[in-house]
């Protein structure tokens, strides 16, 4: 369309994409001004030729953050060499013979790696746009209808950016250390705001109105002599209430060492505990019985990783009453970043002090905690303890207020210690399988890529999209209707390939070869790797603070991502093992709990009768649906039911419906209208959930979980129908979310001084690693403490079993 276009992005990522009608606006950081990159910029920071050559830039070194794994070994500086003397990764890998020793072995050991990482690092432009850009007209704000609406809502710093002078208040800097009314908020802990009104994008320079530290307005104190310690230790048991901050040398709970503890009672008043291996057994001393008490309030920001740090030192926090403002601020603003930064700015008006300004900017040459001395590291430790106190003071309240207190208390804190505690024990692992796995899986993609290249009639790299595109679209001449994108490749996506499955032998064969290796480069290799050397277990860390239904999620492995429904991905789960050979792994899962969830809050009759009666569901919807007697219900009449069942639930469409079961849109519409018909409450329950959320602007679920929902009213159709997806999603949802968090602090209760520990939660699953001769009793237990986390009309019911692998108790 010959638009200039800006990029609000700071992600590297985005950089392929620059051209000289398409730059990235980079927002500032730690106070520095917004950038902007066009092609010199992009040229001049990584010394390529070609902005899109950022693609194989990303392939080679990998990105952490978007789970991109690159070449092992091979950072930013070896890439764009290897760049700048190949050209691309298809150079390089023809030029293998040029290089030597470790760097040739592990470039030649990785090459699907790298192909692969090349793929996901691509951004996918071949996507539908309908819009009509005159709707998107850019018009300067009505000044007098935005004015008292940013003075009600408190945006003040904003009410300056729009309206200048005319402004009808400004927010007062927050005093060091005092907590102030939010008046910004913050996208991410150390990114500025930036003004989206600027026609140009060319924002004008903001004066912070964040106060800093003022080492004249606080009391922050190193505390290194055993009198000092005595002392400290008493003034906080008599204060009851304090927060607490490790420092500590990385940010893996199971691996780093302690380096010192920060303490707070009061605001603008801190203390720092430095450590070490000479002095840790006399500070224990003196402070696990503090930190241990059950008459002491620990108060942390994310304490889940202090935990652990301090269980591996040999002091359990989760004797003690624990607050943790992370959580808090997560019940209260789920969509929002939950990082001490972005809390400090939102909150108290104040910047915290960075760590880079302590250990310098990521890389090899930053330093560690453990080498800095302990007196430049007491702003800084004392700081986060400090704010964390801070911090409380103005969220904790905010809970009441909200009517999540009691979630907060009762289920969120809870459910910390319990995720510790499992985090800590771990999971075995059966290594010798995974690498008999992964051999096996070696041969399958060896025979894969040779039919691939037979069915080809010519040699191509199957790794390499832009040659399958050619290979499929110019030499197969493969009918389809699609188009070269702007980096002259065919889109070879598997949503591109999946529609063109019966098009040609080559294409299922794809699909399969890269299904197979993804399940290898992203589960069955780097699982071992993932064993801890003291523990011989792999240690997941659940994140509790992330999903905004309230669902936990996993990292380092994902257990939530393990596929199950083909048996290549059952191996992954076989692999999984209990931690002796006396002991089995017993698995609890929920049957079909969203959908007993959706009977009961909808109160739809024929759903409700059903499952009391304990008849299939999905045979039951059948029934109804196709006018069938129950036993007269077809496999194929189940398999539609159930894709009904599950996907009216989020909004499904008949579009939707008939690209999951394969069928003409238009029966798919008539399967839709008949389930309506016989299933109106359950219609009506979406509805009325979609008009709540409206009115009050958030959805809420059978625990008082809220999430707000800010675009359910937008004038955006597609904006506007995901928050009404997600008006309908998270009550249901989070409900679940809600019911499994209870089941497992039940869970975890009743198992305690048994010989049997919770290991694991997967979606609607908890696994418990049992001693035999406790097995009965725990399987009795998992069904007790599951089937009743809810009262609803329509029972819970839970399903069983045990095995020697994870795979056997499913």
């Amino acid at each position: 369309e010959g638009f200039d276009v800006f990029m609000m992005t700071p992600d590297k990522d985005f950089a392929q994409l620059v051209s000289d009608k398409i730059r990235m606006y980079r927002p500032g950081r730690g106070g520095n001004p917004p950038t902007v990159w066009g092609p010199d910029e992009v040229r001049e920071r990584y010394g390529l030729e070609d902005p899109l050559q950022v693609i194989d830039l990303l392939g080679l070194m990998g990105d952490s953050a978007d789970n991109i794994p690159g070449v092992p070994g091979v950072g930013e500086k070896t890439a764009i060499k290897f760049l700048q003397a190949y050209g691309s990764m298809e150079g390089l890998y023809n030029n293998l013979d040029l290089l030597k020793g470790k760097m040739k072995e592990k470039v030649e050991a990785n090459r699907e790696l790298a192909f692969l990482s090349r793929e996901l690092a691509t951004i996918v432009l071949d996507i539908p746009f309908d819009e009509n850009f005159e709707d998107m007209a850019m018009s300067a704000p009505d000044g007098a209808a935005l004015a008292p609406l940013l003075e009600e809502l408190e945006f003040r710093t904003l009410s300056r950016r729009l309206l200048g002078d005319a402004a009808t208040s400004s927010a007062a800097p927050a005093a060091t250390a005092t907590a102030a009314p939010a008046a910004t908020a913050s996208g991410d802990d150390s990114d500025g705001q930036l003004s989206m009104f600027d026609a140009a994008m060319e924002v004008a320079p903001s004066v912070s109105t964040l106060s800093s530290l003022d080492e004249s307005k606080v009391d922050y104190t190193l505390v290194d002599t055993p009198d000092g310690w005595a002392e400290l230790a008493k003034t906080l048991a008599d204060a009851g209430r304090f927060a607490f901050d490790t420092e500590t040398t990385g940010l893996d709970a199971m691996a780093a060492d302690l380096v010192g503890m920060s303490f707070s009672h009061k605001s603008g008043v801190a203390s720092y505990v430095p450590v070490d291996t000479d002095t840790w057994q006399e500070i224990r001393a003196v402070f696990k019985p503090l930190l241990e008490s059950s008459d002491s309030t620990v108060v942390g920001q994310n304490l889940k990783y202090d935990g652990k740090i301090m269980a591996r030192h040999g002091v359990d926090l989760t004797r003690a009453r624990l607050e943790d403002t992370m959580v808090a601020h997560y019940l209260l603003e789920p969509d929002q970043p939950h990082g001490m930064d972005a809390l400090a700015q939102s909150f108290l008006g104040y910047q915290c002090i960075p760590i880079t300004a302590l250990l310098g900017k990521k890389g090899k040459n930053q330093k560690s905690m453990a080498d800095l001395p302990p007196a430049e590291v007491v702003n800084y430790a004392c700081e986060d303890a400090d704010i964390t106190l801070q911090l409380a003071e103005v969220l904790l309240p905010k809970l009441a207020e909200s009517q999540l207190e009691t979630l907060y208390r009762d289920v969120e804190m809870p459910l910390l210690s319990v995720l510790m505690h499992m985090e800590l024990q771990g999971v075995a692992l059966d290594t010798d399988h995974l690498s008999a796995f992964s051999a096996e899986l070696a041969t399958q993609l060896e025979a894969l890529q040779a039919s691939i290249q037979t069915h080809a009639g010519t040699p191509f790299n199957v790794d390499s999209p832009k040659q399958l595109g050619d290979v499929l679209f110019d030499h197969l001449e493969i009918p389809a209707k699609v188009k070269k994108t702007k980096t002259g490749q065919y889109p070879t996506s598997e949503a591109v390939l999946s529609k063109l499955r019966d098009a040609h032998p080559i294409v299922s064969e794809v699909l399969e070869y890269r299904k197979l290796k993804k399940l290898r480069s992203t589960y069955v290799e780097p699982l071992p790797a993932l064993i801890h050397p003291d523990t011989g277990r792999v240690h997941t860390t659940y994140m509790q603070v992330v999903a905004a239904t309230g669902r936990l999620s996993s990292k380092d492995p994902n257990l939530q991502n393990i596929p199950i429904r083909t048996p290549q991905g059952r191996e992954i789960r076989k692999a999984f093992v209990p931690s002796s050979a006396d002991r089995v792994l017993v698995a609890a899962d929920y049957s079909q709990v969203e959908l007993r969830i959706a009977a009961a809050m909808s109160g739809e009759r024929g759903l409700i009768e059903a499952f009391q009666q304990g008849e299939d569901i999905h045979a039951a919807t059948a029934a109804k649906v196709f006018g069938v007697g129950l036993d007269e219900v077809t496999r194929d009449q189940r398999s539609q039911a159930k894709a009904v069942n599950f996907g009216i639930l989020y909004g499904q469409g008949a579009f939707g419906l008939a690209e999951t079961l394969g069928i003409p849109r238009q029966e798919a519409k008539g399967i839709i209208e008949a389930y309506h018909a016989q299933f109106s409450g359950l219609q009506a329950f979406t509805q009325d959930c979609v008009a709540k959320a409206r009115e009050e602007g958030r959805a809420t679920t059978l625990m008082g979980r809220h999430r707000p929902l800010p675009d359910i009213s937008s004038n955006n159709a597609v904006v506007r129908a995901f928050a009404e997806r997600n008006a309908v999603n998270t009550p249901i949802q989070g409900s679940a979310a809600d019911i499994i968090k209870v089941a497992m602090i039940d869970v975890a209760k009743a198992l305690e001084g048994m010989d049997s520990e919770l290991i694991m939660q997967v979606h609607d699953e908890l696994v418990v690693d049992a001693a035999v001769h406790e097995l009965d009793k725990v399987k009795q237990l998992l069904v007790t403490c599951m089937e009743q986390a809810a009262k609803l009309e329509v029972p819970l019911e839970v399903e069983v079993s045990h095995g020697q692998t994870w795979l056997e108790a499913h």
